[in-house]
């Protein structure tokens, strides 16, 4: 699909995407498994847990500390977010350039809006907090609908309410939940080469398939700028 002008407006990920928020969610991934009496978990395997949701973090953290059979996730799931609403925030950061990115790209008239599968309760402080607020028009969050990335659904509901044809929009981003979204939902997708996704060989073996691969949200004005972007379909 070639995009019917340029970029008119960006839909972002948030979770290494736009903050490094892997310190924050390790911290309380921790602490509610010293809560229910197992081991820490180390900082990688927690992070490669991130970016399909809550819920999910939470399962697979159980399961690689062995406590999946002894703690149920419905159980399990409020401990998490209760030490999570204290430390969101308290540890991670920003990641370089993407203020600047974000700043020079509302100056040339773009829109923007941060798709993430974080609740809305955690996704908003954040946001809030970290100061990228002032440059998002529109939060969806993984809450916001009955559905959430992979779906398309988040993707087109921020278009919507952007009030931009999805044509003329790109998703940022960091993992393959991102491009499996941007995918369905017929949108380019570039990819941050220093997010959470590139663990695990997915850099060595080419796993994530973006339409562009950025270094910093700073590429992106000059990157907006050249001819009609094209979106693969995989």
């Amino acid at each position: 699909m070639t995009m019917n002008s340029h970029c008119k407006a960006l839909l972002f990920d948030l979770d290494g995407t736009m903050i490094d928020t892997a310190p924050d969610i390790v911290a309380a991934v921790n602490r509610m498994l010293d809560e229910f009496g197992a081991a820490p978990l180390p900082f990688d395997t927690v992070t490669s847990f991130i970016g399909n949701g809550v819920r999910n973090l939470v399962r697979r953290s159980l399961a690689a500390a062995g406590l999946d059979e002894r703690v149920g996730i419905d159980r399990a799931q409020p401990v998490f977010e209760r030490h999570y609403a204290a430390t969101n925030g308290q540890l991670g950061r920003v990641f370089p350039g993407v203020m600047t990115g974000l700043r020079e790209l509302r100056q040339h008239g773009y829109r923007a809006a941060c798709v993430t599968n974080k609740p809305q309760a955690l996704a908003a402080p954040l946001l809030e907090k970290s100061g990228l607020a002032a440059y998002l028009d529109v939060l969806i969050a993984g809450d916001t609908l009955a559905s959430m990335k992979p779906s398309p659904q988040p993707l087109w509901h921020a278009c919507r309410l952007l009030d931009v044809d999805p044509q003329r929009c790109a998703l940022v981003g960091d993992s393959s939940v991102d491009i499996a979204a941007a995918r369905a939902a017929g949108l380019p997708v570039f990819i941050v080469s220093y997010g959470y996704g590139w663990r695990g060989g997915n850099r060595e073996s080419g796993a994530l398939q973006g339409d562009a691969l950025i270094d910093s949200f700073e590429a992106l004005p000059a990157l907006l700028a050249r001819r009609p972007l094209t979106a693969n379909h995989a």
